[in-house]
Order: C-alpha cells, then structure tokens, then sequence
C-alpha cells in the first residue's frame, strides 16, 4: 500500500509536474500570441502609414501635375494671345503702308498733271513768243527793207 501511495505520490507529483510545464506552455503561448498580435498591429500600423505616405505623395503629384498644366495652358494662351496682337500690329502697319503708298500715288500723279499742264503752259507762252518774236522780225525786217529802199 505504501507502494500504492508512493506511486500515487508519484503520480501526483508528476501531475503536478506536467500542469506546471502546461501552464508555463499556455502562459508561453499567451505571451507569443500578445508578441505575434502586437506585431501583426506593428506592420499592419506601418502598411497603413505607408499606404497614408503614398496617397499623399499621390495627392500632392496630382496637384503639381495640375498646376504644371494651368500654368501651361496659361503660357500656350498669352503666346497665342501676343501671336495674334502681332499679327493684329503687323497687318495694321501693313494697311497704313498701303495707305501711305497710295497717298504718295495720288500725290505723285497731282503732281505730274501739275508739271505736264506746266510744260504745256511753257510751250504756249514758248509759241507765242515765238509768233511774237517772229512778228517782231518781220516788222523790224519790213522797216530795215523801207530804210534801205529809201
């Protein structure tokens, strides 16, 4: 019997035993099961953060993207904008030289009319100066024929 109750002793403190290490085995699990959790929270954490970083950075190269554009299409519509107003100013000037040029035409042919009925003014008085003169002649001719005849 002391046998029986020695191996009972012995069963019992191998019992004993094997719940100790069961619950040292079940604490050891609960403190990896916290360390796994408290890590999958840690990446899970960081993935998010990163996931946060990236739509930023995203957000913010959408918004220089954006800027980069306007500020484009602002400079395509002030190059447009000056292409046309010189152009505006080229076909002015061109319609003033025009303009001028005709002015200078018209002012240009005045002035050959101008000197053409000059010219012709000049030859008639030249012509009846020269009937005048011719007359002339003949008379002082006539009378220098009369003195000599006398």
């Amino acid at each position: 019997m002391q046998e029986n109750i020695e191996i009972l002793n012995h069963d019992q403190d191998a019992l004993q035993i094997a719940e100790g290490e069961l619950r040292h085995l079940r604490e050891t699990i609960e403190a990896l099961r916290l360390e796994l959790e408290q890590h999958s929270f840690n990446q899970e954490t960081a993935v998010q953060k990163t996931a946060q970083n990236s739509a930023d950075e995203i957000q913010q190269l959408k918004s220089t993207a954006t800027n980069l554009r306007d500020e484009l299409e602002s400079m395509r519509f002030e190059k447009d904008s000056a292409v046309q107003q010189a152009v505006q100013r080229s076909v002015d000037e061109i319609q003033q030289l025009k303009k001028t040029a005709e002015d200078l035409r018209e002012k240009l042919e005045i002035q050959k009319m101008d000197c053409q009925a000059m010219l012709q003014e000049q030859e008639k008085d030249n012509v009846n100066d020269k009937i005048h003169l011719q007359k002339t002649i003949e008379d002082l001719r006539s009378k220098l024929e009369k003195a000599n005849a006398k």
